[in-house]
């Protein structure tokens, strides 16, 4: 239970140079993201999405901004996963901004530098699972684009959800040993991550919840914006 006491641990340094230090040693995990990455640009171009100056420009922005606050922990669980201070959010806005296919593009960077900074590695698969493609479900939310606040934030919920979802599979598959006897793994997998995802989700809503997002749309949309 001790692994599920709040604690704020702030900018943890040392775990990032360790994440830079032992990514290197694991050359299938990096070939398996990069081989990701590039079969979503693949993508993006047969589907024609347009990524103008001043998308990219917020996509940077945003990148920017959920690393710092990914940097920022309440606290850290010792198997990887952290709840942190609404680091999900920037991505959520993106998508909610320009759509699913530029906000799982986001999510999908947002999870290779989760990996750069922080890797837990135990397998290949289990890599895209707790990163890019975890993160990449945040684009979900991009569905719920142009609709009105509530079904927004269902968007938001279900982005969360799937999230949770490939981290769930990942911790039944690959993290199974580490439950408690007697526990299943799909039991031990869904405390474990509920008890990260759970707060910081909660945290993201109503952050998003205040938020004006179409204002903010508006104003970040402006022909002034885009030149």
């Amino acid at each position: 239970m001790n692994n599920f006491i709040l604690k704020f641990k702030g900018i943890d340094f040392k775990s990032i140079s360790e994440g830079f230090a032992d990514a290197p040693k694991h050359p299938t995990a990096i070939f398996a993201v990069i081989g990701l990455l590039v079969l979503a640009f693949i993508i993006l171009k047969v589907r024609r999405v347009k990524l103008s100056t001043s998308i990219l420009t917020q996509i940077g922005v945003a990148l920017a901004l959920g690393t710092v606050l990914k940097m920022v922990k309440f606290y850290q669980l010792p198997n990887g996963g952290s709840a942190t201070l609404g680091s999900m959010v920037p991505i959520l806005i993106i998508a909610l901004f320009y759509g699913p296919e530029i906000g799982m593009l986001t999510g999908l960077l947002f999870g290779i530098i989760d990996f750069i900074l922080a890797p837990y590695i135990m397998h290949p698969v289990q890599v895209l699972f707790d990163y890019p493609l975890a993160f990449t479900a945040l684009g979900i939310a991009g569905y719920f684009k142009d609709k009105k606040k509530p079904y927004m934030l269902l968007g938001v919920i279900l982005a969360i959800l799937a999230r949770f979802l490939f981290h769930f599979i990942s911790g039944i598959v690959f993290y199974g040993s580490y439950a408690a006897p007697g526990q299943s793994a799909a039991v031990y997998s869904f405390l474990y991550n509920l008890s990260y995802i759970g707060p910081e989700g909660i945290l993201c809503i109503v952050v998003l919840g205040i938020l004006p997002i179409k204002q903010i749309y508006k104003v970040m949309s402006k022909p002034s914006m885009n030149n």
